[in-house]
């Protein structure tokens, strides 16, 4: 077969494939399916004994998405709107200064205590707190987040942490580099 009658059978059978899509979208009858479809029998005209031949059905068993599946609940189910979060710890203060980020252009390093480097995971850099120690870092307008320290830094003066770029973004520093944060020590 040459390039040229190749080319036709592809496109005769992307036609074909986007009349059966068509026809199973519209939800037509058997009956109505063939009368509508009347290219299908033109595209059928170029066919290729070397490939499969594809026809188009019409299941009357379909049901349609309209009514939503029952779904069972156990009796030991909880419900998730009456669960109140847990209150927030308030951890012991211990300062605050400014803060900085460091993002994918550190990811996948190693840190300070051995683990790789995730942009997106909720971690921080701290020059003296225990690896592994949880603070709750709060920006100006209040809104605070929970950072697990597993490396050293800041080393630039006057910042007192480096926080992870998905830390930063949800204190709203990303875009303004660093900002004022208060810290509290929960562990």
């Amino acid at each position: 077969m040459d390039g040229n009658t190749t080319m036709k059978v592809r496109s005769a059978l992307a036609a074909l494939a986007l009349l059966a899509l068509g026809g199973s979208i519209s939800g037509l009858s058997a009956a109505e399916g063939s009368a509508a479809l009347p290219a299908a029998a033109a595209i059928a005209a170029v066919e290729d004994p070397g490939l499969p031949r594809f026809e188009i059905s019409f299941d009357e068993s379909f049901a349609p998405f309209d009514e939503p599946a029952a779904v069972a609940v156990p009796e030991h189910a909880v419900d998730l709107a009456t669960i109140e979060p847990p209150a927030e710890q308030p951890g012991d203060a211990i300062g605050g200064g400014v803060a900085s980020w460091y993002g994918r252009e550190f990811a996948g390093r190693r840190t300070a205590n051995g683990e790789r480097f995730n942009p997106s995971e909720y971690t921080a850099a701290h020059r003296s707190l225990p690896f592994g120690s949880r603070v709750r870092v709060t920006n100006a307008a209040g809104e605070s987040v929970v950072v697990r320290i597993n490396d050293r830094g800041p080393f630039h003066g006057g910042r007192v942490i480096d926080l992870s770029q998905a830390a930063a973004a949800e204190l709203g520093l990303v875009r303004a580099g660093s900002g004022r944060v208060q810290l509290a020590l929960l562990d």
